[in-house]
């Protein structure tokens, strides 16, 4: 049997055409959509994208980020899909944590929290993963660190907290956004953290679950 791999991204903000051209994206044991998939969006918005991915692959689950509305949410957990402050069991020892929103921004977006607000969810979430061997950590705010939380004037935004906390619980890997320019990966500890991009720019990242462990790459559409 093949081993189970799943694909993540985020930052569609409303462009998902993409969806269909991820390699074998159909044979993935879920695709987790990881905050801003719209813009300041509305119910058809959100169900339109959501029904995009399902298309191609029905083991959808989401979380909201910051220029996502409250509309947006209530869709999300409608139709049983919002991970949202929430540890989601994939089997085998291995779970999905999940943080959506956002710290602050200068844009004033419908769904920002503050900085406390943000490290309380990711300290629950990764407390609550504890009993997992292999635990994804989908976290729309990126840590403070060196490639994944950087803007083009070179000043990193990231969260202190969420990277204290990635410190102390070690997942093995972060899949993070916000952050359209912070596209790269780096390691905090063992935790492998990973920013793809914009999908409406054809970023995602693909996790694999390998005798080793789970194992990320960053990936874009062809």
């Amino acid at each position: 049997m093949a081993n189970r791999f799943w694909i993540i991204f985020g930052d569609i903000h409303e462009r998902v055409e993409a969806v269909e051209r991820i390699d074998e994206v159909s044979l993935a044991a879920g695709v987790f959509l990881s905050g801003d998939l719209t813009n300041l969006g509305t119910r058809e918005g959100a169900r339109r994208i959501v029904s995009a991915v399902a298309a191609m692959n029905p083991r959808v689950l989401a979380q909201i980020g910051n220029m996502d509305t409250p509309a947006v949410e209530r869709v999300l957990t409608e139709q049983d899909i919002n991970v949202h402050a929430q540890v989601r069991d994939l089997g085998g020892g291995v779970c999905l944590a999940a943080v959506g929103y956002s710290t602050p921004t200068p844009f004033g977006t419908p769904s920002e929290v503050d900085e406390a607000q943000i490290c309380q969810w990711t300290h629950d979430v990764l407390e609550g993963a504890g009993a997992f061997g292999q635990v994804m950590l989908m976290v729309h705010t990126p840590p403070k660190a060196s490639v994944v939380d950087r803007l083009p004037s070179g000043v990193h935004v990231g969260s202190p907290g969420v990277r204290a906390l990635i410190e102390k619980y070690q997942p093995a890997i972060v899949v993070t956004g916000h952050i359209h320019e912070g596209v790269g990966e780096e390691r905090i500890g063992r935790s492998h953290v990973l920013n793809p991009g914009a999908f409406l720019h054809g970023g995602y990242v693909r996790i694999d679950e390998t005798p080793s462990g789970l194992v990320a790459v960053l990936r874009s559409v062809s």
